[in-house]
């Protein structure tokens, strides 16, 4: 394959396969992280991507598909597949075929998540929070239906005051965990510099987020961000007994 092939990076809208061609170096990363980034955000599930006609002709190039997982794995129910014939990159589940990589997909649970659109308005907290409770109860989560809706309604409540765009909403179970995001259109990232003076009026959304999530955190994606956090089952035990 010639080198001055540019990297394209391509949707299978029917099979939800992500497929890249050409040659990847360190001038493609940016776009490739983009269009994984974008994908993993319009729908829930692993995305599965396909390397079959791509070289990746500098190694350091290459790491950007772990560098993605990474940034991913926390988001609720989101994960990076890879069917890479050349073993041409590490840090993320391959297999040498298209076939394979998909019946790997197939063998994995059904992923549960709740996806919901929400209006930039007042109101759209009270609509997330009834969703926390809807899943915490559907999965067994009872415990983290009241530091969920915590969560969500200052993470809802944030793109209401300072991005004023519209947001998407997922939740997810993982094991004994409740894995929360929210996704808007804005890039200004929210900032956190630990406990506010007593008398200082409002930032302490993230705060609060802080102190009942065990992990949390922002991710910059392409035409805005998401912001997630992971709330642990045991913890809430811990913290009633305590």
């Amino acid at each position: 394959m010639p080198t001055h092939v540019p990297c394209l990076v391509e949707t299978d809208e029917a099979s939800g396969v992500v497929r890249l061609t050409g040659v990847l170096d360190r001038s493609g990363v940016d776009a490739v992280r983009d269009g994984l980034l974008a994908r993993l955000c319009e729908r829930p599930g692993p995305v599965v991507v396909d390397l079959s006609h791509l070289r990746v002709s500098d190694p350091a190039a290459g790491d950007v598909f772990a560098e993605v997982r990474r940034e991913v794995r926390d988001w609720p129910a989101a994960d990076l597949l890879v069917c890479d014939p050349a073993g041409a990159v590490s840090g993320v589940p391959a297999w040498p075929t298209l076939g394979g990589a998909m019946a790997g997909l197939a063998a994995e649970p059904m992923v549960a998540s709740i996806v919901t659109d929400l209006p930039p308005v007042v109101g759209a907290a009270r609509q997330a929070r009834q969703l926390v409770n809807e899943g915490c109860d559907r999965w067994g989560l009872a415990e983290l239906a009241e530091p969920g809706c915590i969560a969500v309604t200052e993470m809802v409540n944030n793109v209401v005051a300072h991005a004023h765009t519209g947001m998407t909403l997922r939740l997810a179970p993982r094991n004994d965990t409740l894995h929360l995001a929210v996704r808007d259109h804005s890039p200004r990232q929210p900032t956190f510099a630990g406990p506010s003076p007593p008398d200082t009026a409002g930032g302490r959304g993230l705060l609060l987020i802080d102190t009942i999530a065990r992990s949390w955190g922002t991710s910059p994606v392409p035409d805005g961000k998401v912001v997630w956090c992971v709330l642990h089952a045991a913890d809430e035990t811990a913290a009633r007994r305590g």
